[in-house]
């Protein structure tokens, strides 16, 4: 019986920057299917770490496999085609465009249609089924009421649904998630967190966050980054329960009990 072939794969991804080593050696891997969080404190390494998967850096040394494919060199808008999708930190957004055209710009670009920059601006883009397809995710995120304002006038909060709506429009096999819930209401965490519950099981997911209660019941499994180092992983009891997790977190806590 031959193993299940990895989706996303990790040998010694290193990346520094004049000196100071970012991500240090990290060997990762994740099966297809599967629902993966990434914690650490400030300046662990997580979103660079993100920019080596979705290809926004490249390693200094080491290797990035997609489905065993090598695409260690492979640049971004071509890995997003392949179906690895992000999100960021600061919402990504084009404010000048209607809501909906922040779809239909996206998935225009991957729908395997090759014609040129200048056929695409002056033809109809705005066909029915790539409309359809965009209304369908500005639904699933309960903004589709507001398709066709202007993005400007979109609250942070929906700003920060309209970037998830088009993260899940283009289809993604991996959709890697960098803090989704920054900057939003308690109630709209919520809200974020419903869906992602909902949709998770289409796809391979990755989410970064610093508050560990918001993703403990969305993950299988959790990896914690330090200094750009994967000093741990594994299911989420066991890893909050990691002496050395602990240690990172909150300091040394002598005769501490974990209740995780």
């Amino acid at each position: 019986m031959t193993q299940e072939q990895p989706i996303i794969e990790t040998k010694g991804a290193t990346i520094n920057f004049n000196g100071l080593v970012a991500v240090d050696s990290v060997n990762f891997t994740m099966k297809e299917g599967e629902a993966i969080g990434v914690i650490g404190p400030n300046g662990a390494g997580k979103t660079t770490f993100f920019n080596l998967l979705t290809g926004l850096f490249f390693p200094t040394r080491g290797k990035i496999f997609f489905f065993g494919r090598d695409i260690t060199a492979v640049p971004p808008h071509k890995r997003v085609m392949m179906g690895i999708v992000r999100t960021f930190q600061l919402v990504s957004v084009f404010d000048t465009l209607p809501v909906i055209d922040n779809l239909i710009l996206s998935t225009h670009r991957i729908s395997g249609n090759q014609e040129s920059r200048g056929k695409f601006f002056f033809s109809d883009a705005h066909h029915h089924q790539m409309e359809a397809r965009c209304l369908d995710a500005l639904k699933l995120m309960g903004i589709e009421n507001k398709a066709d304002i202007m993005t400007a006038e979109l609250s942070y909060g929906d700003k920060r649904k309209l970037e998830l709506a088009v993260a899940l429009s283009l289809n993604p096999k991996i959709l890697l998630l960098d803090e989704p819930f920054a900057g939003l209401s308690d109630m709209e965490i919520c809200e974020v967190s419903r869906i992602i519950a909902e949709v998770k099981k289409k796809f391979s997911f990755v989410i970064i966050e610093h508050k560990i209660s918001h993703i403990i019941d969305l993950v299988e499994r959790l990896c914690v980054m330090h200094e750009g180092k994967l000093i741990a992983e594994g299911p989420p009891s066991e890893v909050l329960c990691d002496p050395l997790v602990r240690e990172v977190y909150w300091g040394k806590e002598e005769g501490l009990t974990c209740s995780v």
